[in-house]
């Protein structure tokens, strides 16, 4: 199915029984509604929403513009035209982001939160990272050839939606966490390089009414990684809310 926000197609699905208050799925950059598909299907007495964040899957390209409050605005105005009163959310890594703004503000959508191997804090001073930025920028300053500088993430990118990237990238959205009042599960992979253990425990602290889940396997994916105790968590928390 497909909805329209400021011109770019957006594809979303429904999974399972309709019900009052949907789970929505905000899947990680690069991937598409289909990245939790296999943890959906262990929980098959819930109703879950998914969508695809342009411009990947079967959604549309953005344009230079969007940025982080784009998409959540994109999200919330899906929601108003499903009439989706309220939905729990099951985030992975930039889903994530776009997860903690909505609980932040626009909370009378959100029930729950479940951040996953979750982004939104900027990481830890490097003095490495801070000179290999500056090297990239005085390169491209100089018209030098700058291939090869930034993520893979960033390299796999048209230059429109690079902009997009960097712009993301660049928000710190801590000072939303104190914000949020919806009872949230962080579920975090111990192995994780993307966005490392000591972003979890710090979203831990600034999220009230939270619980932190640690998955030692786990890498950036812990969900794929150590699918059994991502579960248990999952299930152990939904189940809470009962």
């Amino acid at each position: 199915m497909t909805f329209f926000y400021q011109g770019v197609e957006v594809e979303y699905h429904f999974i399972g029984n309709p019900g009052p208050c949907p789970t929505l799925i905000l899947h990680g950059w690069g991937c598409d509604g289909e990245e939790f598909a296999s943890t959906v299907e262990n929980f098959s007495d819930r109703y879950f929403l998914t969508l695809d964040f342009p411009p990947f899957g079967k959604s549309g390209k953005v344009d230079a513009e969007w940025n982080i409050y784009t998409y959540a605005s994109m999200v919330i105005s899906l929601c108003e035209h499903l009439k989706v009163k309220k939905c729990d959310i099951l985030a992975h890594s930039f889903g994530g982001r776009v997860g903690i703004l909505m609980a932040a503000l626009a909370p009378e959508f959100v029930g729950s939160l479940v951040l996953v191997d979750s982004a939104g804090l900027l990481p830890r001073f490097s003095f490495k990272r801070y000179l290999k930025i500056k090297e990239f920028k005085l390169k491209k300053k100089l018209g030098l050839n700058v291939q090869g500088y930034g993520s893979e993430d960033y390299q796999n990118l048209d230059e429109a939606t690079r902009k997009v990237f960097v712009s993301i990238v660049s928000e710190d959205l801590k000072g939303y966490c104190h914000l949020i009042s919806a009872k949230t599960l962080i579920v975090f992979g111990e192995k994780d390089k993307d966005t490392p253990p000591y972003m979890a425990k710090k979203l831990h602290r600034l999220i009230k009414n939270s619980t932190l889940v640690l998955l030692k396997e786990g890498g950036h994916f812990s969900f794929l990684d150590c699918p059994l105790s991502f579960c248990k968590a999952l299930h152990n928390f939904w189940e809470g809310e009962k």
